[in-house]
């Protein structure tokens, strides 16, 4: 222990003993004493006790980022926004839910060890209970914004840290989450973070109004300004209302607004459920004078019961009478999405939620067996969506060399390494630009690039081999795995802040075996790729079909285009008998089980393992047939066996 963190520990415990009032020679103000107070007295810290960081498994994060569900997207766009204007100052950006875990971040992956040591990290539980004054968990106890500044925090080990919060209010008043910028180290004084403190209560306020709008874009909503020059650009009040002029939700600066100024922060009275009149001289009828057609100064108002005068806009819902008629007309589904399915449930759920997702600008991960369609469901996610104008670069992470995948992910500058192009090389992720990168096989990418990945997706913008300043790019990023990448993550192969980065919507395709539409599936692909080489394309007999439907399809939609391509070429005549399917179709088991084998326990192995020991059954151990089936190079396969412990037979 240091003397700077002995010493922090005797004031702690002096404040602790005195009560509020600040002992001599103690320069904290009113707020961090009485969270010292709190500490010792209701949480029952020990001050003496130095703590690490509390990082929550990843599980525990993922449940704690469900609850915020559509506001962790909005928010996104602010935390990225807020990062860009502190970067290069040492300041990590995170979001927390109510309870103080940080459900969102961004940091300088170059500080990436020391941040999460000190908790400034996905994950991390800042709750004033746990870990004692700090500027998350004290910002959750008294409802503000605040700085909690190097010896402001009660654990000696965080004394080294600055810490700058806001609250962001949801729409009935009640707290939903809270922006923090935090540094490891800061100059001396308090005032040295009065600009942090500014930026995160702009951008808190921000990300309130903006996921206000988004809730109640189909309600009608009224925003009010003290002054008519800010009403349409950015006014500061904001309630929402039904039809019949009650009150459905509002945001925190509306809550003081109309509150009883005696009245205690944290006890200030419900607007939710009262009627606009009772706050404004207006009732519903009077809603159409106040709509951008009338002159700014013309929309004025008066508070009820008070002299005051505000000015007011007022936003039909986003779904009107027209564009519900237009609705009803056109599909829902976009037809790219909609050609993926014949009527399975769980692929037309997913389908459905993708189609509600399609100009997002979160990342996607696509997971199912080898062979499910995931290119077929990215591509579809691409075309489907307005940049669908610009290109659909994929990249296969594991079919591209360790050698080479940084150099073709990032490119390279003239010069930058032995063999280099003379006139350098653009990645592929710069070819991506106003696009969909698609990354299959994600689970594969060696883990100093996932560090370098996390840049592009955090940051928007790569930087090549070899050169020292970045390039922005405007991508979606769309990832593919087979892998069970939360296990990779566990076990330490994948970086567990580019899985939930990667993750922000998450679609598990169904196997082929377990598709309610099998029969529609395959017909679709006979009539993709079933074509003779005279062009003509063959029908099925029915015997042929029910082979067909009766097959586990290991390698799922890959090797039923294997099959149905095979078939297409033997058959003689203008239908695919069932002689004209590969033998091993005919079999009752798939290929021959080593003695080995017999014993062994398959309930343990995860899917991927079993998966792939069944497509290389089914390919009798010919490796070379297996990784063509599966799509990959043999060397991934080989990687594969070795990481599953899957050995051949002979």
């Amino acid at each position: 222990m240091h003397a700077e963190q002995r010493q922090h520990i005797e004031t702690v415990m002096q404040v602790a003993e005195r009560g509020p009032v600040a002992p001599s020679g103690v320069a904290h103000d009113e707020i961090i004493r009485r969270s010292w107070m709190r500490c010792v007295h209701q949480h029952k810290l020990d001050p003496t006790r130095m703590q690490e960081a509390i990082i929550l498994p990843h599980q525990q994060v993922r449940e704690h980022q469900d609850q915020l569900d559509e506001f962790l997207t909005i928010a996104r766009h602010g935390l990225e926004t807020l990062y860009h204007q502190v970067a290069g100052l040492g300041y990590a950006v995170l979001l927390t839910d109510a309870q103080g875990v940080t459900v969102d971040f961004i940091g300088d992956i170059q500080l990436d060890p020391s941040l999460r040591k000190a908790g400034l990290y996905l994950g991390s539980n800042w709750n004033e209970q746990y870990v004692g004054t700090n500027g998350v968990g004290t910002c959750i106890s008294t409802g503000e914004a605040l700085v909690v500044h190097l010896g402001d925090h009660f654990d000696a080990t965080h004394i080294p840290l600055t810490c700058t919060a806001a609250p962001i209010y949801g729409a009935t008043g009640k707290m939903k989450a809270v922006l923090d910028i935090s540094a490891l180290s800061a100059p001396q004084h308090k005032q040295s973070q009065h600009l942090a403190l500014q930026l995160v209560r702009m951008y808190s306020y921000q990300i309130e109004n903006a996921y206000f709008l988004h809730r109640f874009r189909h309600e009608w909503i009224l925003r009010l300004s003290m002054a008519p020059e800010f009403l349409e650009v950015n006014p500061e009040y904001l309630i929402a209302i039904d039809a019949n002029g009650k009150i459905l939700g509002h945001n925190r600066r509306a809550q003081l607004l109309f509150a009883d100024r005696t009245s205690e922060p944290r006890d200030i009275p419900e607007l939710v459920g009262q009627s606009i009149d009772s706050l404004l001289n207006l009732g519903v009828d009077d809603l159409p004078r106040f709509m951008a057609a009338q002159p700014v100064d013309r929309r004025a108002v008066m508070i009820s019961g008070t002299q005051k005068l505000m000015f007011l806009s007022v936003v039909v819902p986003a779904r009107s009478l027209l564009e519900a008629t237009r609705a009803k007309m056109e599909p829902e589904i976009p037809a790219p999405l909609a050609a993926l399915s014949g009527g399975d449930t769980k692929l037309d759920r997913q389908i459905s939620r993708a189609a509600r997702l399609l100009n997002s600008p979160i990342s996607i991960l696509i997971t199912g067996e080898t062979g499910s369609g995931k290119e077929f469901f990215a591509k579809a996610l691409h075309q489907s969506s307005e940049r669908r104008h610009g290109p659909f670069v994929p990249v296969n992470c594991a079919a591209i060399p360790d050698t080479l995948i940084e150099s073709e992910l990032f490119g390279y500058t003239p010069g930058s390494f032995s063999g280099a192009a003379s006139k350098g090389k653009r990645g592929l992720i710069q070819e991506a630009d106003g696009g969909t990168l698609f990354l299959d096989e994600i689970g594969d990418m060696p883990k100093p690039l996932q560090a370098r990945l996390l840049r592009v997706l955090s940051e928007r913008e790569v930087l090549p081999v070899g050169a020292t300043r970045p390039v922005g790019v405007n991508i979606r990023v769309v990832a593919a795995t087979h892998c069970d990448l939360e296990t990779l993550v566990r076990q330490g192969g994948f970086r567990d802040d580019l899985y939930y980065r990667l993750s922000g919507a998450h679609f598990m395709l169904p196997p082929v075996r377990q598709r309610q539409d099998l029969g529609w599936v395959i017909d679709r692909v006979l009539a993709l790729h079933g074509r003779k080489i005279d062009g003509a394309v063959p029908g099925l007999h029915a015997d042929t079909k029910q082979t067909l439907l009766s097959h586990s399809w290991p390698g799922n939609l890959r090797e039923l285009r294997n099959v149905i391509e095979f078939a297409a070429a033997v058959c003689r005549g203008d239908q695919i008998m069932p002689g004209d399917l590969p033998e091993y179709l005919h079999e009752k088991t798939l290929g021959f089980h080593p003695p080995s084998e017999v014993t062994r326990d398959l309930s343990i192995e995860v899917p991927e393992a079993s998966e792939l020991r069944a497509q290389l059954k089914a390919c009798r151990w010919n490796v070379t047939a297996a990784a063509h089936a599966m799509g990959i190079s043999r060397m991934t396969l080989y990687r594969r066996m070795k990481r599953y412990g899957i050995e051949h037979p002979q």
